[in-house]
């Protein structure tokens, strides 16, 4: 394992400890904990071949003729197609790393052709689902205890935001109150910061404007009570108090994850974000318009969607019609 001729090789560490290093990196990067646990993912399927073929960790001469070997260890190891092509890119970013760190003078990964990626079909949260935790949402903001109903609300911003304008949960994760853009007719637009292009707004449902005022008040008034001061849209708290400003990707995944054990529905950031993709099919949008608010390249094919847009009809409607009704009960219930 050495650089490039006349090139100084740093010492060689043990592969978990380049492997810590190399995850270090990404999350100086800002990468996300989902790409992290996959990345490891995919390394743990690597250092498992190492054992299993080798019996050592030892990367010292993996060479091309190592790589073709683990392309066929994969071959044989997964059927789908996806899985292979993930495990050599994930590979080949690590031994990019190594190379940049000088472990290596060239990446011999690159040499393995990927497994071409397929399109698995879309399985968003079905239109019954989505009214099911719409409906939770809305009661449970209306409960007497402050911080379980600010939750709620929170959640609701939550869906507002996936379902609503198709963000993703990196997206929220960084989400601030000035990325939030009202027009005079009280209509809301969200700023997407995207790493690789310039930023784009997409357009919100006609309630989110109701729903936000609502969810403002009394966020502020939890920030007051816990003296607390920021600017991130969404937030972490206990069920005693907010503990910080912005909630991690992670942490909507496990929200999710609460409802539908909950309350028996299959709702996950991604099948509400592709319930939104369905939505905007359905609405007056080009092609152009939809893949530029996903936040894809203008390759990227839309087909599968619209192979089963007819099976999947959405509408904002319910949205507006419940938390309308929730505010007229609280309003009655309080008088």
């Amino acid at each position: 394992m050495t650089a490039s001729s006349g090139q100084e090789t740093p010492s060689n560490p043990q592969l978990l400890t380049l492997q810590q290093d190399f995850f270090q990196s990404l999350r100086s990067k800002g990468r996300s904990q989902n790409t992290l646990k996959n990345y490891k993912t995919d390394l743990d399927c690597f250092n498992s071949y190492l054992l299993e073929k080798q019996k050592n960790l030892s990367i010292k001469d993996f060479d091309l003729s190592r790589v073709k070997l683990y392309g066929d260890y994969l071959q044989t190891k997964y059927s789908s197609d996806n899985s292979r092509r993930r495990r050599v890119q994930t590979l080949r970013i690590f031994f990019d790393y190594l190379v940049e760190k000088l472990y290596f003078s060239s990446n011999p990964v690159r040499s393995l052709p990927t497994s071409p990626k397929f399109l698995d079909k879309p399985r968003p949260t079905t239109f019954i689902d989505l009214k099911t935790l719409w409906q939770c949402l809305m009661e449970e903001s209306h409960g007497e205890d402050a911080i379980a109903s600010l939750i709620a609300k929170r959640n609701s911003m939550l869906v507002l935001f996936i379902y609503g304008a198709g963000l993703k949960v990196s997206d929220l994760h960084t989400l601030k109150e000035k990325d939030i853009l009202f027009a005079d007719d009280g209509s809301a637009r969200v700023m997407v910061n995207h790493p690789k292009r310039d930023p784009y707004t997409i357009p919100l449902p006609e309630i989110f404007s109701d729903v936000y005022m609502s969810y403002k008040r009394s966020l502020e008034e939890q920030k007051s009570r816990s003296q607390l001061a920021f600017d991130d849209v969404l937030f972490n708290a206990n069920a005693f108090r907010i503990i910080a400003g912005g909630l991690s990707p992670r942490g909507i995944e496990m929200i999710f994850e609460e409802y539908r054990k909950r309350l028996i529905v299959e709702v996950t950031a991604k099948s509400l974000r592709q319930a939104c993709i369905f939505r905007w099919l359905q609405g007056d949008n080009s092609d152009t318009t939809i893949k530029e608010w996903m936040g894809v390249a203008p390759s990227y094919s839309l087909k599968l969607y619209k192979q089963y847009a007819n099976e999947n009809i959405y509408s904002d409607q319910f949205l507006t019609e419940l938390f309308t009704h929730s505010q007229k009960k609280s309003r009655t219930y309080l008088n």
